[in-house]
C-alpha cells in the first residue's frame, strides 16, 4: 500500500477528530496540514473536521460551511450559558446537547439533579431559525435525566402526585406520576430530527445510561441505582403518556445515549437514531471531499479499542476503503495492534509517543508534535 500511495498521492484530505483536551479538530488538521506543506510545498491538502456527535460537532459543521449561531440557554446546573448550534441554509441545523448540557458546562457534578432543559432550549433555538432538519448530536453530557428536562423545554409537562412539576434531573424522576407531551412544540412534528451517538446502549439495565455512563458524571454506586430505578419508572409513565411505543423505545439501541436523552428524542421528538460518524459524514459532505482524494488522514486523541466501536477514525476509514482510498491515522497515542488498525481500514497510525515519550508533553506541545507527524507521513507516503 505504500508504494502505492506514495506514487500517486497528490491530493491529500485531513478527516480527523479532536485530540481530546489538547487540540480541536479544526486545530489537529490546522497543524498537519501545515506540516504536510511544509515538508510537501505544493501539495494539495483539503481540511474537514470531523466528529461523531460528541464535543466539537458543532464546530465541524462550521468548519464544514454551516453559520454559527448562539443561544442563552440554561446550563446543567441551571445556571446560564451561552452554547453554540450550526445552521446551513437548506434548514439543516447541528445541535450539540454538550454545548447546553455537556460534563464542561458544569463547575461540579450533580449526577441526580443534573439537566438537559437547556438542550431543549438550543433545540428551540434552530427552530426558530427555520431548521427542518435537525441533526442532534449526543455524548459528553452532565445529565442522566432520560431527556425530560430538554422534553419539558419544548413544551412537555411532568408533574407528581399533587400536580406540582417535578424537579430538574434524573432523581426526581422518581416521583413522577403524569407526562403530557400534548404541549410539545408544534414544529417538531414537521420537523426531521437525527439523533446522532456513537454509543447504542439501552436506557436501563446494566448496560444502561445509568449504569454504564452514571460513575463519569460524580455517580456513587447509590445514585446509580436511584437513577436506573429512577428511569426504569419514568419508562412506565411515559408508556401511559406516548402508548407502547414508549416501552419499546426504552430497550432501543441509543435510548440510553447522554444520560438517556436519546430515550427522550426517541419518545417525544420522534427522532431516528443513526451512528454519529455516519450522520456527520453526511451532513459534513465527505462523500464529495473524498471523490477529490487520493489519500486520507484520519485520527483522534488515543486510537484503542473504544476507536473501533462508531467513532469517527472507524468511520472516515469505513467510507474510504469502500471508495478504495487509503487511509492513515494520527493521534496522540494508539493501542491497537497493526492488525487491528488494518482490518478497520487504516493502513498505518501514527502517534505523538512516536516522537515524545512524556504524555504531559504530547498534550501540552501537541501542535507542534503534529506537524512534525505530518512530515514523518510526508518522507514515508509523499516524495
Amino acid at each position: 500500500m505504500a508504494d502505492a500511495a506514495r506514487a500517486k498521492a497528490a491530493r491529500v484530505l485531513v478527516a480527523a477528530d479532536k485530540f481530546k483536551g489538547s487540540l480541536t479538530a479544526v486545530e489537529v488538521a490546522e497543524h498537519f496540514t501545515a506540516g504536510l506543506r511544509r515538508a510537501v510545498p505544493g501539495l494539495e491538502v483539503a481540511a474537514l473536521p470531523v466528529a461523531d456527535g460528541g464535543d466539537g460537532t458543532v464546530d465541524a459543521a462550521v468548519a464544514a460551511g454551516f453559520e454559527r449561531r448562539e443561544a442563552r440557554v440554561t446550563g446543567p446546573l441551571g445556571e446560564p450559558v451561552t452554547a453554540a448550534y450550526a445552521l446551513r441554509g437548506d434548514g439543516t441545523a447541528v445541535v450539540e446537547m454538550a454545548e447546553a448540557s455537556g460534563l464542561r458546562r458544569a463547575a461540579r457534578r450533580a449526577p441526580l439533579t443534573a439537566t438537559t432543559y437547556g438542550t431543549g432550549e438550543l433545540v428551540r433555538a434552530a427552530l426558530d431559525a427555520g431548521a427542518r432538519t435537525v441533526v442532534l448530536g449526543v455524548g459528553g453530557s452532565a445529565t442522566t435525566d432520560g431527556g425530560a428536562g430538554m422534553l419539558g423545554a419544548l413544551g412537555a409537562r411532568f408533574t407528581d402526585a399533587a400536580g406540582r412539576p417535578v424537579a430538574p434531573g434524573g432523581g426526581p424522576l422518581a416521583e413522577l406520576a403524569h407526562a403530557d407531551l400534548s404541549g410539545l412544540d408544534e414544529r417538531l412534528a414537521r420537523t426531521r430530527v437525527i439523533l446522532a451517538s456513537d454509543v447504542d446502549n439501552p436506557l436501563t439495565g446494566p448496560k444502561g445510561a445509568a449504569a454504564v455512563y452514571g460513575p463519569q458524571k460524580g455517580a456513587t454506586p447509590a445514585d446509580v441505582a436511584a437513577l436506573d430505578a429512577a428511569l426504569t419508572h419514568y419508562a412506565r409513565v411515559l408508556e401511559h403518556a406516548a402508548g407502547p411505543r414508549a416501552a419499546e423505545y426504552a430497550r432501543a439501541p441509543g435510548a440510553g445515549a447522554a444520560g438517556g436523552i436519546g430515550y427522550g428524542a426517541l419518545v417525544g421528538l420522534r427522532a431516528v437514531f443513526r451512528p454519529g460518524i455516519e450522520v456527520m459524514l453526511e451532513v459534513l459532505g465527505f462523500d464529495a471531499a473524498l471523490s477529490r482524494t487520493d489519500l486520507v488522514i484520519t485520527g483522534e486523541g488515543s486510537l484503542d479499542t473504544q476507536t473501533l466501536h462508531g467513532k469517527a477514525p472507524a468511520g472516515v476509514a469505513a467510507a474510504a476503503r469502500a471508495r478504495g482510498v487509503p487511509v492513515l491515522a494520527v493521534c496522540g497515542r494508539v493501542s491497537l495492534p497493526p492488525t487491528a488498525l488494518r482490518a478497520a481500514g487504516i493502513q498505518r497510525a501514527y502517534a505523538l509517543t512516536d516522537l515524545e515519550s512524556d504524555l504531559s508533553r504530547c498534550v501540552s506541545e501537541a501542535g507542534p508534535l503534529l506537524e512534525r507527524l505530518a512530515e514523518c507521513v510526508a518522507t514515508d507516503y509523499l516524495r
